[in-house]
């Protein structure tokens, strides 16, 4: 079997199979958009949805489960898929997506096939397009088509090295960690800017680590706000702090928080455990008992530092000041190609 008969076969298969995709972020929005694919498109229609669909137009009407309506939906039809334009209820989304597999569709993410395009950087732009969580990170993905006419292969290396794209739809995990009580979580809700941690004056008052995405001015995070950690306490306390030490050791990223006011020997061993972590001296108003060295000093209570905080981790991940209209990777399959024309071997044509 040639090449070309392998691939004209391996399409075939891919358009015989009921596919479902929802193709709007994750999360609430105003619009949830499930796109659906395969011989199954017909049924689904004629058993969920109250109205005729008619290739081309978009048709208002309800989805319905036997008697319950589960949302009233804009559905615009194209050959052998369909797009339901639901509204952006999580549950709502869920719930039609449920019906797709009772129906025999299999749910997938990321799926080319499942995209508009003639090229398949345009599809890997569209396939993406879920994953863009902010507006800085739709920007920079829709900007790829245009930036990537421009590129040269002396270029491949220097763009190789840039992974913006990558974590603006990838959300890097930040911890937060700390001995009790140095303000962890009252800086995790200055991140998030709205209260969602227990914050108390009382050490230990975060016993499990709690994760949650959060918008850092256009990169999102998911940060990871740990219980204090100490040689002491009781089970269910040591259990916590054993189990947030997996989330730490799976972090992208690192903030020690210090406190002055407190003893300096075992905060210092988590600034000597964790070497490339963002330091925070926290409570700067107050009188310490030692002098830290290099960190960003801050009053987390009130806000002050948040901002030179919010800025260290952008840079980190290469969004700080970042210039959207510049060439990225953010699948494997264009990293290993730009390998490749950096060592000769490949050509830019792939892409």
């Amino acid at each position: 079997m040639t090449q070309m008969t392998q691939i004209c076969a391996d399409q075939k298969e891919m358009m015989s199979r009921n596919l479902a995709m929802v193709l709007t972020p994750k999360g609430v929005g105003a619009i949830g958009v499930v796109r659906l694919r395969g011989e199954g498109v017909e049924s689904f229609l004629g058993t969920y949805f109250s109205r005729k669909v008619i290739e081309g137009r978009c048709v208002h009407g309800e989805i319905r489960d036997a008697d319950v309506v589960l949302d009233d939906a804009v559905v615009v039809r194209g050959g052998d898929f369909v797009d339901l334009n639901l509204h952006g209820g999580v549950w709502v989304v869920r719930a039609v997506l449920e019906l797709a597999e009772r129906e025999g569709f299999e749910v997938i993410e990321d799926a080319l096939e499942m995209m508009d395009g003639g090229t398949v950087l345009e599809r890997e732009v569209m396939a993406a397009l879920p994953r863009a969580g902010t507006n800085l990170a739709i920007r920079a993905l829709l900007s790829q088509m245009e930036a990537w006419k421009s590129v040269r292969k002396e270029d491949a290396a220097g763009i190789m090295k840039d992974e913006s794209l990558w974590w603006l739809l990838h959300p890097p995990r930040v911890a937060i960690v700390g001995i009790p009580n140095v303000g962890k979580s009252t800086l995790a809700n200055q991140l998030f800017a709205r209260e969602r941690s227990i914050v108390a004056d009382v050490a230990g008052t975060t016993r499990d680590w709690v994760g949650e995405l959060a918008n850092i001015d256009g990169l999102m995070v998911m940060l990871v706000d740990t219980p204090g950690i100490r040689g002491m306490g009781d089970e269910i306390e040591r259990e916590a702090i054993e189990r947030s030490g997996e989330e730490v050791r799976g972090a992208d990223l690192v903030i020690v928080v210090l406190d002055q006011t407190q003893g300096r020997e075992g905060q210092m061993e988590l600034v000597r455990k964790y070497p490339g972590a963002v330091v925070v001296v926290n409570k700067v108003d107050r009188a310490g008992e030692w002098k830290a060295g290099d960190g960003i000093r801050m009053v987390a209570i009130r806000g002050e530092g948040v901002e030179e905080l919010r800025r260290e981790i952008r840079r980190r991940f290469g969004v700080e000041g970042m210039e959207v209209r510049r060439a990225r990777w953010w699948t494997e399959r264009q990293r290993e190609i730009l390998g490749g024309v950096a060592r000769g071997e490949r050509s830019l044509n792939e892409m």
